[in-house]
């Protein structure tokens, strides 16, 4: 049902390279996810919605929520936000006001007290994790150790005494020299998904073993070099985000135009790799 000014809430799936943001959230300093979507909201005419709690003196729609809040260089293919919007806002006239690293391709019609922070009920989270030498076998073991109700509480940069209990499922999945490793949750504390790669990374690799994923599920706090440090962020993805009463549409004509930059951009990291192993073969040439 539209509101008086002939909006409803909708949601839509927004797909990102997030290499050169920090973050999905707006902050004093630094470009992010977030601010290049409302900047583009805000040339499209559609920030009428009044201040935002925030201070930002763009303001935001009315209902304007994300599923959740990647990290810097975080990427995803399945991030949404929701607001009441105009019935003429397509993903395509979206995307018309995005920068290309940013690309909204599906939408769906939503109830107008829908929140897509609150009602999301599963959140999946996918990191390339290059093992090509890890103990597979061991990595699934670390794997299914993690995965149940757990307490996160020593895989969180969140302060101690934030509620870290979970529902996890962790999987790893052998892709040639990366293993593909899939969580999904409710929610997850901050950096979880980061330090549980790290953790199952060095169980792989034989530097921890699971009596040490054990020590890590425990009640006792683990600090100082027994902590576990978190993967660096860019092989995350945000993968999937649930919600069980939406039906996304996919808007056929962004979708093309997310692939043809997202494939650009395949090409030039896969000629960059090329080049970097050139480098590395003749340095080691003549060392």
């Amino acid at each position: 049902m539209s509101d008086e000014t002939g909006r409803t809430r909708r949601a839509f799936r927004v797909a990102y390279d997030g290499t050169a943001y920090r973050g999905f959230q707006r902050q004093p300093h630094g470009d992010t996810v977030e601010d290049a979507l409302l900047d583009g909201l805000c040339r499209l005419d559609v920030l009428d919605g009044g201040p935002d709690p925030a201070g930002d003196s763009r303001g935001t729609p009315p209902g304007w929520a994300a599923a959740g809040r990647t990290d810097r260089g975080v990427s995803a293919v399945a991030q949404t936000v929701a607001f009441d919007a105009p019935g003429w806002l397509t993903p395509r006239a979206f995307c018309g006001e995005l920068p290309g690293d940013v690309r909204v391709h599906a939408s769906a019609d939503a109830p107008a007290d829908f929140h897509a922070t609150h009602d999301a009920r599963e959140r999946s989270y996918e990191y390339h994790l290059h093992a090509p030498e890890a103990d597979d076998d061991a990595v699934r073991r670390a794997c299914d150790r993690l995965s149940g109700e757990v307490d996160l509480h020593d895989l969180s940069a969140d302060p101690r005494g934030d509620r870290t209990r979970r529902d996890l499922s962790l999987s790893a999945t052998r892709d040639g020299a990366y293993l593909l490793l899939r969580a999904s949750a409710g929610g997850f504390p901050r950096e979880c998904v980061r330090r549980a790669a790290s953790l199952v990374a060095a169980v792989g690799a034989g530097e921890r073993d699971l009596a040490f994923v054990d020590r890590v599920l425990a009640a006792e706090p683990l600090d100082g070099p027994d902590g576990v440090p978190a993967a660096p962020p860019e092989p995350l993805v945000l993968a999937g985000v649930d919600y069980p009463d939406l039906a996304f549409t996919v808007d056929h004509e962004a979708a093309a135009t997310a692939w043809t930059v997202f494939e650009r951009r395949r090409v030039e990291r896969t000629t960059g790799a090329r080049v970097a192993e050139q480098l590395r073969r003749g340095a080691s040439r003549d060392a």
